[in-house]
Parts: structure tokens; C-alpha cells; sequence
């Protein structure tokens, strides 16, 4: 009886601790982000603008598919005739007027007056998979992935595709692109992950480096890859070699919610975003971390960070949330 009242004792004091080590996390003087409002409860899942910074589109499940004209202040929804299919768009992007709406089950929209009017793009059946991710290259190019990892791309508006890879990497989690062109993918259950670079004929796979399944990985601003997995955990890869990685983080000693985005505002500033309303930011490249405790009773895990440019940027939560970044007035 005593001994089990003794790991009684201990698990109560290791779980104190650990919360009080949580609360003293500190805090973030000012929150930049103001919850806007939107004409959906649907998921939202991307947006992208033309080169016009007030003119945007959202995209969502449920064929959600919305408008902004002020810079994404007020959004209205737009309605296209795709017949009584519900579609889950999963990404859209914009090289000027011209404009790529990607999504499942298999469907890919195009535009050339900035949203004015949409075409249908016609997709092979034997695709492997469905539109996950499109970029927008510049006039009659955009870069597509699938939901299996297949990279293709177009130089004509759609009417033809060339596949970059020989293989499907297989179902992934989430995808990625830096700025450059290459690609890193997360596995489905996060067992591993996927790289590829132009000029490569195949996806090079990787172990992760810690019984931690991944749930997420991009690029930042700085060089460097990122890595969210399970946990709380965040590490960075080596600036100068992405197969060497640095010790890793955990910003907040807590397994209740998982961080599962991260976005740079600028190659110092990082945003990080979770469930529960997590969301905290590190201004000096990921060596030290705030926390915006003004956004946490949101009812929302925060899914997606975008920066459209420095001063511009959005959060996207479930069921219609959506956070727009106010710059503050001191460093406007």
C-alpha cells in the first residue's frame, strides 16, 4: 500500500511539474491576429492572392470556395457549376491573373482574369492519385503534386502534363515545396519522409531520426528544413547540409495538443501553430519561443499558417476559423 501511494505522490508532483514548467512559458507582449469572419463552417484549407494584395480566394471542403476584395478583411462565397459532387479543394495559387484551384476527388480549375471565370481542366483517369498541391509558375505553367506523391507539371495551361518522378513516393501526409522547387513529403502515418530536387528522376527516402512519428515538415526562409512530429517536438535541419539535423525542441513540456504547422514571416520570425488554439512565435530563428495566449480561447486547432508576403499573413483553423495578421503599428 505504501509503495503504491508513493508512485502516487510522485506521479502528482512529475505532473505539477510539468505544468508548471508549461505556464512559464512566456508570453507575447501584443497578438497580431484578429479572428475574421466568413460566410462557412466548412474547413477551410488554402488561399492564395493575384498581384493585387486585396484581391484572394479561399479555398475549402465542401467545394467552399470564397472572395476578398480588402485584403481578406470581408470574404464572400462564389458559386461554380460542378454539378451535385462535393468537392474538397486543398489548394489554390495564382502567378498574376492566372490561377490554379487543385482538389479531390479529382478535380483541377483554372483561371486566367483572376477568378472572374473558371475553366475545368481535364485529368486523366490513370492520375495517379488526386490534385494535393498546385503552384502557379508564371503565364500557362503551374506544378502539380497528388495525393500519392506524384510531381507533375505544364507549360500549356493544362492541355498536357509532364511527370517529374517515375514513381509515386506513396500516400503522404503532407507535402511541401520550397521557393526553389524542391519537394518534402511526409509518409501517411509518419513513419518516414521523401525528398526530391529538380533534376532528380526519383523521390530519396528517409528514416526519421526518432521513435517520434512526424506530423509535419516544410521549408524555412533560412535554408534550413523543418520537422514537427509527435509530442510537442521541433527540430531544424543544418543550414548548410538538410541531412544533418539539430537537437531538437520542445517549446512547451505538454503532449496534450501537437503543433502542426509552422510558417516564417520573415528568415527570423517563425510562427508555430497547433491544437487547442497553440500557437507561439520565436523571433530569433527557433532558439527561444513566446506564446499568444490571446488566441487561446478560440475554439479552434489552428491547422495552417500562410504568409502571403511579411505583412500579410492568415491562420487557418477548423470550421470556418480563420486569423488575419495585423502588423504591429511599431514595426509597420
Amino acid at each position: 500500500m505504501r509503495v503504491k501511494t508513493l508512485k502516487q505522490i510522485v506521479t502528482l508532483l512529475a505532473i505539477a511539474f510539468f505544468c508548471v514548467s508549461c505556464s512559464q512559458v512566456s508570453s507575447l507582449e501584443s497578438n497580431p491576429w484578429q479572428v475574421v469572419k466568413v460566410p462557412t463552417e466548412s474547413t477551410l484549407q488554402d488561399i492564395g492572392f493575384t498581384d493585387d494584395p486585396n484581391h484572394g480566394w479561399i479555398v475549402g471542403s465542401d467545394s467552399t470556395l470564397l472572395e476578398t476584395t480588402d485584403g481578406g478583411n470581408t470574404w464572400q462565397p462564389r458559386e461554380l457549376d460542378l454539378g451535385k459532387q462535393a468537392y474538397r479543394f486543398t489548394s489554390v495559387s495564382f502567378a498574376g491573373a492566372e490561377g490554379w484551384i487543385g482538389g479531390e476527388p479529382g478535380i483541377l480549375l483554372h483561371t486566367t482574369d483572376g477568378g472572374e471565370s473558371w475553366s475545368r481542366i481535364p485529368l486523366s483517369e490513370k492520375l495517379p492519385g488526386s490534385p494535393n498541391t498546385i503552384v502557379a509558375l508564371g503565364s500557362q505553367q503551374a506544378e502539380m503534386t497528388t495525393t500519392v506523391g506524384a510531381i507533375y507539371r505544364t507549360q500549356d495551361d493544362g492541355k498536357t502534363w509532364k511527370a517529374m518522378v517515375e514513381e509515386a513516393v506513396g500516400v503522404v501526409r503532407n507535402i511541401s515545396r520550397s521557393e526553389d522547387g524542391k519537394y518534402v513529403a511526409v509518409s501517411a502515418r509518419g513513419n518516414f519522409y521523401s525528398t526530391w530536387e529538380p533534376g532528380q528522376t526519383s523521390w530519396v527516402q528517409h528514416n526519421r531520426n526518432s521513435s517520434q512519428r512526424l506530423q509535419n515538415m516544410g521549408f524555412g526562409k533560412d535554408g534550413r528544413i523543418w520537422v514537427l512530429a509527435r509530442g510537442g517536438k521541433i527540430q531544424f535541419s543544418d543550414a548548410n547540409d538538410t541531412d544533418v539535423w539539430e537537437d531538437p525542441q520542445y517549446p512547451e513540456l505538454s503532449t496534450s495538443w501537437g503543433f502542426l504547422d509552422i510558417a516564417y514571416r520573415t528568415p527570423q520570425e517563425i510562427w508555430l501553430a497547433g491544437g487547442s488554439a497553440n500557437l507561439l512565435v520565436s523571433q530569433d530563428g527557433g532558439e527561444t519561443w513566446r506564446k499568444d495566449r490571446e488566441v487561446e480561447n478560440i475554439p479552434s486547432n489552428f491547422y495552417k499558417i500562410i504568409f502571403v508576403k511579411p505583412e500579410q499573413g492568415f491562420i487557418i483553423g477548423q470550421k470556418g476559423i480563420l486569423l488575419k495578421y495585423e502588423q504591429p503599428k511599431e514595426t509597420a
